[in-house]
This record gives C-alpha cells, sequence and structure tokens, in this order.
C-alpha cells in the first residue's frame, strides 16, 4: 500500500504547507496564454523538428491514413506486419492485405489528467509536458491539413473535443486541457480503462491515437488498449519523473496521494525503505512494458526536463529502424525505450 501510494502522488518536504497566495514553482507555460506558448513552440521545437523530419513526418506512424484495398499472396519482400492472418487461416496460403493512401489524417490524443500529472521535481510538472507534446504533434499535423481531436479524461469523467484542422484547433485543445485540468478531481482512483473504453465510442474511423499518461491506473486497461489497437495505430506517451523511480535520502517527509488526497509521513534516510520504493518502481515498470508489448504498441518515453524535440527523434529513429527490420525479418517488435 504504502509503496504503490508513495509512486503515484506527490512528494515534498515535511514543512508547513506555504500560503496558497505564494507563487507556485516555475511550472509554466501553464501560467502564460496558449497563444503565447504556441508561438514559442512553433519558433523552437516545431520549426526544429520540421527541419530535421524534412516533413516526412508520416513515416513516424504505420498504416494510419490508410484504406484498404486489396489482399493478394504474400511474397518474400512484404512486410509481416500486413499479413492477414484470418484469411491466411482460411486459406491455408499466406496473403497481406494493401492499401491505398488516403491524403488526410486523423488524429486523436486521449489525454490522462488526472492528479498524479500535476508531480514534477525538474521544474516542471508532467502536465505541462503533455500540454507541451501535445501542442508540437497537433501543430504538426494540422499545418499539413489534418485533423485533430480529443479525449480528456480526469477520475471517472471525460470530454470530447471533435477532430478539426488548423491552428485555432490547437489552441482550443490547449485552452481545454487547462480547463479541465484545473477541475477538481473525484477522489477516484484513476481507471486508463474508462478513457480507453471512452476512444472505443467516440473514435469512428480508422486513426492515429495518442494515449498521453503516466499510466498510473488502476489494473486491467491493457486488454482495452489491445482491442483499441487492433483498429487504430496506437502509440502510448508515457509521462515520467526521475524521482518517481528512485527516492533520494531526503529525511523526513510527507507523501501525499495526488487523486485521494491521503498522506503519510516516510523517514526517506531508511537505506530499506529507499530500496523496497526502488524495487515497487522497477516492478510496476516491468508490468507497465509488459502490457504495452502484449498490446502491441510502441512506447514514446517523456520524462520531465526533458527536450521534447530529442525524445521525438528518438522515437522516430526507433520506429524507423525496427520497421526495416520487421520488414527483412519478420523481427517482433517490443515497446520502443
Amino acid at each position: 500500500m504504502a509503496l504503490n501510494f508513495a509512486i503515484g502522488g506527490w512528494l515534498r518536504r515535511a514543512a508547513p504547507r506555504a500560503p496558497e497566495s505564494e507563487p507556485r514553482p516555475p511550472d509554466e507555460p501553464r501560467r502564460a496564454d496558449a497563444q503565447a506558448v504556441l508561438r514559442r513552440l512553433e519558433w523552437t521545437v516545431i520549426r526544429r523538428l520540421d527541419g530535421l523530419l524534412q516533413g516526412d513526418y508520416r513515416t513516424l506512424f504505420r498504416g494510419f491514413g490508410l484504406d484498404l484495398a486489396d489482399l493478394r499472396e504474400y511474397q518474400p519482400h512484404d512486410d509481416v506486419r500486413y499479413i492477414d492472418w484470418n484469411v491466411t487461416a482460411r486459406l491455408q496460403v499466406p496473403h497481406v492485405r494493401e492499401f491505398q493512401e488516403d491524403r488526410e489524417i486523423a488524429a486523436w490524443f486521449l489525454l490522462d489528467l488526472s492528479g498524479s500529472v500535476d508531480f514534477g521535481s525538474q521544474g516542471q510538472r508532467k502536465r505541462s509536458v503533455s500540454e507541451e507534446f501535445v501542442a508540437v504533434l497537433a501543430r504538426l499535423l494540422t499545418r499539413y491539413g489534418n485533423r485533430v481531436g480529443a479525449i480528456l479524461y480526469r477520475e471517472g469523467a471525460d470530454q470530447m473535443i471533435p477532430a478539426r484542422g488548423g491552428r485555432r484547433q490547437v489552441l482550443h485543445l490547449m485552452e481545454r486541457m487547462r480547463r479541465f485540468g484545473q477541475a477538481r478531481g473525484s477522489g477516484r482512483e484513476t481507471d486508463l480503462g474508462e478513457l480507453i473504453e471512452a476512444a472505443h465510442r467516440s473514435i469512428r474511423r480508422r486513426s492515429v491515437v495518442f494515449v498521453v499518461s503516466d499510466f498510473i491506473s488502476r489494473p486491467g486497461w491493457g486488454r482495452r488498449l489491445a482491442l483499441l489497437a487492433r483498429r487504430h495505430e496506437i502509440v502510448a506517451v508515457r509521462l515520467f519523473d526521475p524521482l518517481e523511480m528512485e527516492l533520494p535520502d531526503l529525511g523526513l517527509v510527507v507523501l501525499q496521494d495526488a487523486e485521494t488526497g491521503e498522506q503519510m509521513f516516510v523517514d526517506t534516510h531508511d537505506q530499506g525503505f529507499r530500496r523496497r520504493f526502488a524495487e515497487a518502481a522497477t516492478l510496476r515498470e516491468a508490468q507497465l512494458r509488459g502490457a504495452l508489448a502484449e498490446a502491441g504498441v510502441d512506447c514514446l518515453e517523456l520524462a520531465t526536463g526533458e527536450d521534447i524535440d530529442q525524445a521525438i527523434l528518438r522515437f522516430t529513429r526507433l520506429r524507423k529502424q525496427r520497421s526495416r527490420l520487421a520488414s527483412g525479418g519478420g523481427l517482433r517488435k517490443a515497446p520502443a525505450r
């Protein structure tokens, strides 16, 4: 109980709580106006990414923006990911799907805005990392005439933003993220299965879907994610903070669950406690990677304090490399680090 509780909550020194009137830590894009944040990202991250990707953002994603055109027998040079196993089983001969490219891409962001994403120890919270990532990807996509939408989730409540194009849609999405994230939570534990189920109901057309979350949730969401991945191209965008993986020696601290408000005092000077904390974090990490691998979903990891463009470029290189391996040797894919 205590270790799971610690991983999911705020960590701060055991000191009197500061008055609400005092300024918050420097997180913040959140204090700035959405227009100013997007303008800053366009001049820095987006411009740099656009040059490095040379406009070839489609290579980031396999299979979205495509319509099924035909089935034919498998040839040695074909990509094994496009084998239609149902047809292959019926005909006893391997068949692959052929696709016709659709000029328009529909992208959806499933956004976990629960209390745990308010955590951050690197001068930046996971929530602001999520906002900047969404702004960057949404703007890259809408600049080429594509549509973006979102489903916002916070402890049992969700809201949908229909997919539209244009810069105003990106600004609208950013503003809705802020308003929804600032709303008081229900005190319930996060259940990502509810967010994924909302996507099942709402997203009709085959799309690329970004699940942006710290994946601190009740178990059981992996099966629903696997079902969603049968119809859509899924990218898990995992938000994390280094302090969630290994607890330093800070002396006596208060751990507070950001969703339920429950608090407890712990002595981080105790080596045994820090070791158990690290073991619990390692176990949770293994369970997360196992769930994503079983669902066949790639993972882009975003740490607080990390440059978003570097994380996206690293993920792009890994996707391209695995695509070449899959088409050449039929290797089974695993989530990207």
